[in-house]
């Protein structure tokens, strides 16, 4: 989950760039200073999940930078032509080898500071085996007083895994939504929780809340 670094150069005639305000627009961007290409950036999505076995969630050590050996909810950038489900569950496989039945929306943190939104899905594993994909040390199921707390790797995977097992303990999930400001709450904004009540999504998470 790194920052992107700064463009220099341009895409199209690969001469540099130059941080200006374009003509009609309000915000400094890379203008290329030989063609006049606008290179626009966009903050980055990246998609996980809470995969949950029992009363057990999946966890990853992160074998990489940033926060290496620390551990974090299965998550990685989205790729061109996926949905947004299909990234969560795409990055399950891929770091912890863990098939699931992705299911609702549960969490989305925006943070602003490295340009990222970071989305989660409530999935249930499809069968208790998993094993550590490239990016992962090793990958381990933990019951809600087994967390390593002062070892997880993000705040906005904290903040997620503390909003799934409050939502198991009230019975009910919601949908998590909160701006984030360097891994804290902006202030003044709301953090709403919104009623998760599909059929679809009530068929996957009964497992979850009869723990």
């Amino acid at each position: 989950m790194n920052r992107r670094p700064p463009i220099q150069f341009c895409s199209a005639c690969g001469h540099s760039v130059e941080s200006r305000i374009p003509p009609g627009d309000n915000r400094e961007r890379h203008v290329c200073t030989h063609c006049g290409t606008i290179h626009y950036e966009n903050p980055r999505n990246v998609l996980g999940t809470v995969p949950v076995w029992g009363d057990q969630v999946l966890l990853c050590k992160r074998a990489i930078e940033p926060r290496l050996g620390y551990w974090t909810l299965p998550a990685g950038f989205m790729e061109i032509g996926e949905t947004t489900a299909q990234a969560a569950a795409r990055e399950t496989l891929e770091e912890a080898g863990a098939n699931v039945e992705v299911g609702a929306l549960f969490s989305l943190l925006n943070v602003p500071h490295v340009n990222q939104v970071h989305i989660f899905y409530l999935a249930q594993m499809r069968e208790p085996q998993f094993a550590a994909g490239e990016e992962s040390l090793e990958v381990a199921l933990f019951s809600e007083h087994e967390i390593p707390w002062d070892d997880i790797a993000f705040p906005t995977v904290a903040k997620t895994l503390r909003f799934f097992f409050e939502d198991r303990r009230a019975g009910a999930f919601g949908v998590h939504l909160e701006a984030s400001r360097n891994g804290a709450a902006a202030p003044g904004v709301p953090v709403p929780s919104l009623p998760v009540n599909t059929a679809h999504t009530e068929d996957i998470l009964t497992p979850m809340l009869r723990v």
